[in-house]
């Protein structure tokens, strides 16, 4: 540690996905390497770390709030702004007050050395690879100040969905090697860490710049010692193989009946627009396969209300769709309209009274499932990981291997420990929660 980094504290703020937090995780590792602390409560930063989303319009207004606002409220401080929308808007960001470094998805990882050159000379910088020659893969494995490590296997996406622009934020696919990933698994092992959640942005095609595949990477994985449980945090339906299905439910250790599979439209028509890559049939046959093999599970899905080409007779496909599948969570998202991506050549669109109306059903939706699923697993014995509590909490929480979360009164000796439990009950709280019972 130099003097420049004397008494220095940095403050991390993270919009958007786990590869995002993982990202930010590790970047606060760098930093706190070189003696940069991490801003504690009531502190005022020297640092500042906004870590954006740009998968909507939504996610970019957020993304200047949060800047704007962090800006005055810290008008001394070093304002970087990296993600993807900072990788899309790199000049809109850097004309915004207090902002004095931009840096897109190539330099996010190397975020410690520009700020060595921020502390140096206080010029602003902006610092983006244009996506087109983004190659190169940038590991992270980080928990940040949770239980749970995120471990990047991949990045970039080669799929140019019509209606996304995270090709354009993040590069083309890319993904690090089975062995170095699966050395990062051992390390997690030596630290204590007992999950891995498998992150990336399209985990599935791991390997197709390697010559290796996703199949072995999760078998490599499987072997380390020490890890009880692993979680695929999103993987496309078509990539979802049966054979990744059964090995889950008959042979794997350590990986969780957990499946979070993006449909985004359940209309064979809306697909082909959106450019995905398989149609309904593939995907219904995904997710009988999952529940058949492992009746446990728990089955989330993405999918969009209000695309471009979804008429009120494909919506009313979609909906019907979706209600007749044996899943337990619907992710709902408005669809937004993102410049320069290839949906905007779609004639049909849908008002936002109407996307709100049609959000609003997907949601009734899911909730009861949600509801269902959790109704009849009361009563039931699971094995629970206690997840580290916010500071101040007087309950902690964990997840049984399925992905239910679970509540109790606060004992710090549980944390990071795998306990057994019975769920007594739903929470009057938290009615996404089961109350624990100990075994």
């Amino acid at each position: 540690m130099t003097d420049q980094y004397q008494n220095l504290k940095a403050e991390y703020h993270t919009l958007g996905c786990k590869l995002n937090f993982s990202e930010t995780s590790a970047i606060g590792k760098m930093l706190s390497e070189k003696g940069i602390l991490r801003a504690g409560k009531g502190d005022i930063p020297d640092i500042v770390v906004i870590n954006t989303c740009s998968v909507t319009e939504t996610a970019d207004k957020k993304g200047r709030q949060l800047i704007r606002r962090l800006a005055s409220r810290y008008p001394e401080a070093a304002i970087v702004v990296t993600g993807c929308y900072a990788q899309l808007k790199p000049e809109e960001i850097i004309e915004m007050p207090g902002v004095d470094i931009v840096l897109g998805s190539n330099e996010k990882l190397r975020a410690a050395d520009f700020i060595d050159s921020w502390l140096n000379n206080h010029k602003k910088r902006m610092e983006v690879t244009p996506f087109i020659d983004i190659r190169e893969f940038q590991p992270s494995c980080e928990r940040g100040d949770r239980t749970r490590y995120f471990l990047k296997v991949q990045d970039g996406c080669d799929y140019f969905c019509t209606y996304c622009t995270i090709p354009f934020a993040r590069g083309r696919s890319r993904s690090g090697s089975i062995a170095a990933l699966t050395e990062t698994a051992r390390r997690v092992a030596e630290e204590g860490g007992k999950e891995i959640v498998i992150t990336g942005v399209n985990i599935g095609d791991f390997g197709r710049d390697t010559g290796e595949t996703f199949f072995n990477l999760i078998r490599s994985l499987d072997s380390v010692d020490g890890i009880e449980r692993y979680r695929i945090s999103s993987i496309e339906p078509n990539l979802l193989t049966p054979e990744i299905i059964d090995w889950i439910a008959t042979e794997a250790r350590a990986f969780t009946p957990h499946f979070h599979i993006p449909l985004q439209a359940g209309s064979d028509k809306v697909l082909r627009l959106m450019n995905r890559r398989y149609d309904t049939s593939l995907f219904e046959s995904r997710i009988r396969k999952i529940r058949e093999a492992i009746p446990d599970a728990f089955i989330g899905i993405d999918i969009i209300a209000g695309a471009r080409g979804e008429t009120e007779e494909e919506w009313e496909k979609s909906f019907n769709f979706v209600n007749s599948l044996p899943v337990d969570k619907l992710h709902v998202f408005p669809y937004s309209e993102r410049p320069g991506t290839k949906a905007l050549n779609i004639g049909h669109t849908v008002s936002q009274e109407e996307k709100h109306r049609r959000v609003s059903m997907l949601t009734a939706l899911s909730d009861m499932k949600l509801h269902d699923f959790m109704s009849e697993r009361v009563g039931r014995e699971y094995e629970v990981l206690w997840e580290q509590p916010a500071p101040g909490n007087d309950r902690m929480h964990g997840f049984t291997p399925n992905y239910l979360r679970v509540v109790a009164p606060l004992d710090d000796s549980f944390i990071n420990r795998i306990s057994r439990v019975r769920l007594a009950g739903i929470d009057d709280m938290e009615p996404d929660s089961f109350n624990a019972a100990m075994i």
